[in-house]
């Protein structure tokens, strides 16, 4: 008999008599997933064809990007990430969402530069708290020579750790980059935060091609990129699309990839922005995850609003990697007790650092 048939049983009891040695056979039906779209233009991601993933059933998506995710990094297994404030406010940016820009009355004081033994006391904390990853910050638009010579000696101090390294400090000069790379950073992160027709309406006092700039030098250095974005902010589901196809279409796409989910600071212009959806967030982090199969995809702000149940979502969309502390910057994050024992309750474990 075909195993892809069974007996009826319910309908040959109601036949007569005559016919009750006979059997009614009844195929099953499968529904085999749909097929992704797929690069488009020599490998290129269209918008058009990142947005065809993102009106996938949400079934559809989560299988495509948990088999995406399968063929790269072990799915049980999540990196932690430490980020740190190293200089604090004063920003003379306008992003509508950053509680560090001056021109914004949000309770953020500006601080000086940290001392490197401050830096190095909170870089053994994260170690000993399961970091595997040290992301510096500073508030600044783009650095002088003097503040990458001092970001340098911070950057000698972690690695000394046995920490990788990681620095967010703005726009980037010629050779900043490269005096970095000498003193063992590894990652540079510098997020595009939107698709480039709606990042005017998030930020007048730095063009798109300023960030694609600083992108560019980094890479000339040998310093592996960190790049995302911010979703929630107001765009259409067709921008977030755009996004990721900036993300993606980078020669080559990051190597750290965060999506951040925009924290509502009171005194910023985005601070009575309505609620995204939270499945259009698991669905920007399954489309990262397919676009970009290789790379880190990071939970990064937000994650104290999403909840445990949304977070499971997004580690099943093909997330791997989290912030790991009770602040980001300047806004606050799960405590570590409660990323431990999420992952406990999950079966997943963290994950070693990468190899260089």
């Amino acid at each position: 008999m075909n195993p892809c048939r069974v007996r009826d049983s319910t309908s040959a009891y109601l036949r007569s008599p005559t016919s009750m040695s006979s059997v009614l056979e009844q195929p099953l039906a499968f529904h085999p997933p749909r097929r992704a779209p797929q690069p488009q233009d020599k490998g290129r991601w269209t918008v058009d064809a990142i947005e065809a993933l993102f009106n996938l059933p949400f079934p559809e998506l989560m299988h495509q990007a948990q088999t995406v995710h399968r063929e790269n990094f072990d799915p049980t297994r999540v990196e932690f990430a430490t980020l740190l404030s190293v200089k604090t406010g004063g920003c003379p940016e306008d992003c509508g969402y950053c509680p560090q820009a001056a021109q914004y009355d949000t309770g953020v004081q500006a601080s000086k530069l940290m001392e490197p033994q401050a830096v190095l006391e909170a870089a053994q904390r994260a170690k000993d708290a399961g970091a595997t990853r040290f992301c510096m910050g500073a508030a600044w638009r783009a650095p002088k020579d003097r503040d990458i010579e001092k970001v340098a000696e911070l950057v000698r101090t972690v690695k000394g750790l046995g920490l990788e390294t990681c620095a967010t400090l703005g726009m980037l000069e010629d050779g900043h980059a490269q005096t970095l790379q000498a003193a063992g950073l590894d990652y540079y992160n510098h997020n595009l935060d939107s698709a480039p027709d709606f990042y005017g309406d998030i930020i007048t006092t730095r063009d798109y091609q300023d960030r694609l700039d600083t992108l560019a030098r980094v890479r000339s250095a040998g310093v592996k990129v960190c790049c995302g974005g911010i979703v929630g902010m107001g765009e259409t589901r067709r921008q977030r699309a755009g996004l990721v196809a900036e993300l993606a279409n980078l020669d080559p796409y990051p190597e750290s990839v965060p999506i951040n989910h925009l924290v509502k600071v009171e005194g910023t212009p985005l601070a009575d922005q309505a609620d995204l959806d939270p499945f259009e967030f698991v669905r920007t982090i399954a489309v990262a995850r397919i676009t970009m199969p290789k790379a880190r995809v990071r939970l990064s702000a937000g994650r104290q609003q999403m909840g445990d149940a949304v977070q499971a979502l997004c580690f099943l969309a093909g997330a791997n990697s989290i912030f790991y502390g009770d602040k980001l910057l300047t806004t606050g994050n799960p405590d570590t007790d409660a990323d431990v024992a999420l992952l406990a309750r999950l079966g997943m474990t963290r994950s070693a650092p990468d190899v260089r």
